[in-house]
């Protein structure tokens, strides 16, 4: 049996961020919390946010959310959630600030404890239920999709990264507004557009029967290859940065399909206390090996993958086309350059196994397969 379910409302295309008012109102929002970073608000977005909400309408602010969220965060969020006298949530910033948005409604809507309940991997997905606090997303990227999806990615105290999901956390709404990315810095815009050609590539390789998710992931896939370059070179091409934030979502649309060993990998190296790991770059790393990987058991996809992006040749060819990109838009070139000790080896390949995406990859591997993807990214 497939399972097809598309129910997000999205609204995509310049100035979209003008109907904020409308969708907050559909959504039930009066006195929303908005979740985002420091950096975001740095940048001017969240001024520019605050400008297109209801007049008279009282908005809490946190922006505590940092790189690979935290479930102390979630805590504080959820409190200040709680102090305003909230009703809902609206998320803005890329993928940090959105996953906690979700994890927030949540966490302050269902009975005080740990969330690692919540986690998909502990059997969260009926945990989770229709009183999580509705949640608008304005995404600021174009990279994690999580304006889009079900899931959340934090950090539990226990160290694990996890996804806290069900169909309760999707946005009510979002706002897909390219104004908000023009501009985005060159490897940010790098790390990021990798994520969303990452998520696209991994969907269609999963075994799982989606034919309508294919059909977006290679239609995502197709739109990425073609514009991420132009994206990083110049931040100001409209075309390039409205076709990145389509690719980011459509990424994340199909991607209710399952992941694959990328994210198994890159979710407990994102759980590193040190370095700070950037999940879309530690994706672009990652990709080149995995693909080698997976090839023997799904070498007709990979063909298929080639030819989205113009590449003939097999699985080698199309890891190294997905190399030579990620060289040329300025991301490391492996796990040592962006920081990873080898002795941390060992650790994230055992995790990786108890990732849920291990069990959407194509080809089942063990812990020493594993570990030899990560010596062969190193």
């Amino acid at each position: 049996m497939s399972l097809v379910n598309y129910v997000t409302r999205a609204r995509l295309g310049f100035g979209t961020l003008s109907a904020l008012a409308e969708e907050l109102a559909l959504a039930g929002i009066a006195r929303p919390l908005i979740v985002t970073d420091r950096g975001v608000a740095a940048a001017g977005l969240l001024d520019r946010l605050r400008a297109a909400l209801p007049a008279g309408m009282e908005a809490a602010v946190f922006d505590g959310v940092r790189q690979n969220p935290r479930e102390a965060e979630v805590r504080a969020a959820a409190a200040a959630y709680r102090a305003h006298g909230a009703d809902g949530l609206l998320g803005l910033g890329g993928g940090s600030p959105l996953d906690l948005a979700k994890a927030v409604a949540v966490a302050a809507t269902h009975p005080d404890g740990p969330l690692a309940p919540y986690a998909v991997i502990e059997g969260g997905l009926s945990r989770i239920t229709a009183a999580a606090a509705p949640v608008v997303a304005v995404p600021t990227t174009a990279g994690t999709g999580s304006e889009v999806s079900r899931g959340a990615l934090i950090v539990l105290d226990d160290g694990r990264k996890v996804s806290i999901g069900s169909p309760h956390l999707i946005p009510r709404a979002a706002i897909l507004d390219p104004d908000l990315t023009l501009g985005l810095p060159p490897l940010l815009t790098a790390g990021t557009g990798m994520d969303a050609l990452t998520h696209c590539v991994e969907t269609y390789l999963s075994p799982r029967d989606n034919p309508v998710a294919d059909a977006v992931a290679l239609d995502g896939l197709s739109r990425a290859w073609r514009h991420l370059d132009r994206a990083v070179r110049d931040g100001g091409d409209r075309e390039a940065r409205r076709e990145m934030m389509l690719a980011s979502m459509m990424g994340a649309l199909a991607f209710q399909k399952g992941l694959g060993a990328v994210h198994a990998l890159s979710h407990p190296l994102g759980g590193l206390e040190e370095p700070s790991l950037h999940h879309g770059t530690l994706n672009a790393v990652l990709l080149p090996a995995v693909i080698r990987f997976n090839a023997p058991a799904c070498a007709d996809r990979v063909a298929r993958i080639g030819g989205a992006i113009g590449v003939v040749g097999g699985a080698a060819a199309v890891a190294t086309a997905i190399a030579d990109l990620s060289a040329r838009i300025g991301l490391p070139p492996t796990l040592g350059a962006m920081g990873v000790p080898e002795a941390a080896l060992p650790g994230i390949a055992a995790a990786a196994m108890k990732d849920h995406h291990h069990l959407t990859n194509p080809r089942t591997a063990t812990e020493a397969e594993y570990r030899a993807i990560l010596a062969e990214s190193l």
